[in-house]
């Protein structure tokens, strides 16, 4: 007896534990605070088939427990046999129609909406210059253990940060550039693998008023195991108004690679052009072919609020990065670049990357 009562009490403990973090979540990285066309169509979707299977439950559950109670065994009865109801036309049309409806019902606004949201169509319309027309598109390329956005049509190129407008539909194509990932926005969105050997396409709209509660600031994640920092590729999400999201882009377009002025920054622009320029580049604009793309692009990196899209962005996270990369994001490709560097090296370089802006001039 008191076995099964310590196991009850465990079994309550962890019924109210799961239901208490079942609440837990911040609004810019939950699939229960939709903030946008495409969250709010599968958060519907999702409440609804949730509403039917409660239902479900509920309607067998009283059931049972009305067949319980009403067919028990009484005392004097335990000779007698009940009357037995068998091939009852009725019942059989009743358990097999309400299923139905209830598929029905679930199937018909599914296979709606995934059709849908599957309408990449304002992508395939170009211009004379071949660029898209009435859209906003963006190539994803997912790599270990970082992501790099591309805006074609405008010709810059970013990396860790994806800054897009709010309520307007933005399309993606996505593609990986070693292993299968998974391009997720939990807010926004849900996920959609990215591939080696081909691109999948997708769009999001990100809501403006959900955007404002949350700072415009957003986070993504890959949702697909791909190595030991598979929980470590994570990027921040920018949202803008219309014309902010201009302005940005017209900054970046009009971008020149920085030149470094302080003293201790100049050291640090001379370690970079040494040990880094050949994998990073400093420009948004950078017109290296993909290929050539082989690590992200440091442009505005002195912007930004995180390191490694997981540390905080301080210079002492930075020097902690550099010194180890291996210990923060197992299996990335920048482990033991930089082992040789001395101290003096380091804090330079530290100096210089703190100091990468975008300059509009």
């Amino acid at each position: 007896m008191k076995n099964r009562l310590h196991k009850w009490r465990l079994l309550s403990l962890f019924a109210m534990i799961a239901l208490i973090l079942s609440g837990c979540g911040k609004p810019f990285l939950s699939t229960l605070t939709p903030a946008g066309e495409v969250a709010q169509t599968q958060f519907d979707l999702m409440v609804l088939s949730t509403a039917i299977m409660v239902l479900v439950i509920l309607v067998v559950t009283v059931m049972f427990i009305y067949v319980i109670f009403r067919f028990r065994r009484k005392k004097g009865d335990e000779n007698k046999i009940p009357k037995q109801v068998e091939g009852s036309h009725k019942l059989e049309i009743i358990w097999t129609v309400i299923p139905i409806l209830l598929l029905i019902v679930l199937t018909v606004p599914t296979v709606s909406y995934t059709f849908a949201l599957a309408d990449v169509s304002p992508m395939e319309k170009k211009d004379k210059d071949g660029k898209t027309k009435d859209a906003l598109v963006i190539n994803v390329r997912a790599n270990l253990y970082w992501w790099e956005f591309e805006y074609p049509d405008e010709g810059v190129i970013t990396s860790q940060d994806l800054v897009v407008p709010t309520d307007q539909r933005v399309y993606f194509n996505l593609k990986a550039s070693d292993v299968k990932h998974s391009f997720w926005i939990p807010a926004v969105g849900g996920k959609m693998d990215t591939n080696t050997d081909g691109e999948n396409q997708f769009f999001l709209e990100f809501d403006g008023e959900s955007a404002e509660k949350v700072k415009n600031q957003f986070y993504g994640k890959c949702a697909e195991l791909c190595g030991p920092s598979h929980a470590l590729m994570d990027f921040k999400v920018e949202t803008k108004s219309p014309e902010e999201f201009d302005q940005w882009i017209s900054d970046m377009k009009s971008a020149k690679a920085p030149k470094a002025e302080d003293g201790l920054a100049k050291q640090g622009e001379e370690v970079f052009n040494k040990s880094c320029i050949g994998c990073h580049a400093i420009t948004p604009n950078d017109s290296r072919p993909e290929q050539a793309r082989r690590a992200p692009n440091l442009s505005n990196f002195g912007e930004r609020s995180k390191i490694a899209g997981v540390m905080d962005h301080s210079e002492e996270d930075l020097k902690n990065w550099l010194e180890d990369p291996e210990k923060y994001k197992p299996g990335n490709k920048m482990t033991g670049t930089y082992g040789d560097l001395s101290s003096e090296q380091l804090d330079a370089l530290t100096a210089y990357l703190m100091d990468l802006k975008v300059e509009n001039k």
